[in-house]
């Protein structure tokens, strides 16, 4: 009972510090001018929490256990209160596990080498403990000066609606509704695109699409129907995606034969990083968003 006891414990003490200093971590950082969420926030914060989850719950099962918790509570602590979306926050997981893990092996070899070889050990692990939020301090300062400037990416895609121009033209001004099949991602957090509005035509008109969780704002730049529509995205007010910015969108139809060959483009600006782990799932999120209306296009043009 007692060994069940002093379990229980480790893991729950682990725990508050794990998620103490994800939480903290992530405020930190993410509440300056140019929102810090890369490789500091996603990796090193989390080697941090593993280092520091070794060295207060010292039995291997409490430590693992305490990891777990702490970054499932840091994650359901930040959905909850609005500050990430459901699907940020898994995909966001493996990442951060993955630091975890690391950084507990560091904790286990240094209590080792240090901890366990000391006269008092409460002084010892108290002196370790500062390491974490100095591996922090330094990551933060060497990593700084990539977040002034957005990464941009360009996402394209393309279907053929078999339809002339000029009916897929008045099909992509305003959207209804939408009756395509939802991607995968959609039912894991990807907002999902409900219909478009537009007030106006031609240059200066603005165009509203509304999404589950909220809408985009947006300004026709170039018209030149039923071939070309640019527009520039104003506004974006989606919960939980500070770290996404939408900067232009375009829409270029082809006449090939019977059919009409409707390319989407998007330009969206980042502040995630490291770019190897974001990348991949920005763009196939937006590739997810594109394929969702451009089937529903080529639906509607087949009946």
């Amino acid at each position: 009972m007692l060994n069940w006891k002093a379990s229980l414990k480790a893991t729950a003490v682990g725990a508050v510090a794990g998620t103490a200093i994800g939480l903290i971590a992530f405020y930190l950082l993410t509440s300056r001018q140019y929102p810090r969420m890369g490789a500091t926030l996603f990796l090193l914060v989390p080697v941090a929490a593993g280092f520091s989850i070794v060295l207060v719950a010292r039995k291997p099962n409490s430590a693992a256990a305490a990891a777990l918790l702490s970054v499932l509570c840091s994650l359901v602590l930040l959905v909850a209160l609005g500050t990430e979306g459901v699907l940020c926050a898994v995909l966001a997981f493996p990442i951060i596990l993955a630091g975890l893990g690391i950084g507990a092996a560091f904790g286990i070899l240094v209590r080792a080498l240090f901890v366990d070889r000391s006269k008092n050990q409460t002084t010892m692990v108290g002196i370790l403990l500062l390491v974490g939020p100095s591996l922090i301090f330094a990551g933060d300062r060497i990593e700084s000066p990539i977040f002034r400037d957005a990464r941009t990416e360009v996402i394209q895609s393309t279907v053929r609606v078999g339809e002339m121009p000029q009916q897929t033209w008045n099909r992509i001004l305003s959207i209804d509704s939408i009756q395509a099949s939802k991607p995968l991602l959609m039912y894991l957090g990807l907002p999902v695109p409900q219909r478009c509005v537009m007030q106006g035509h031609g240059i200066g008109a603005k165009r509203t699409c509304y999404f589950n969780v909220g809408y985009i704002e947006e300004t026709v730049t170039t018209w030149d129907p039923p071939y070309y529509l640019g527009l520039s995205i104003d506004r974006t007010h989606m919960p939980g995606r500070h770290w996404l910015g939408f900067e232009n969108a375009e829409y270029r139809l082809q006449a090939s034969g019977p059919v009409t060959v409707l390319t989407r483009t998007t330009t969206i600006s980042s502040h995630l990083h490291p770019d190897w782990y974001w990348r991949p799932f920005e763009r196939l999120g937006v590739e997810s968003e594109h394929d969702y209306i451009l089937r529903d296009i080529v639906l509607q043009a087949a009946h």
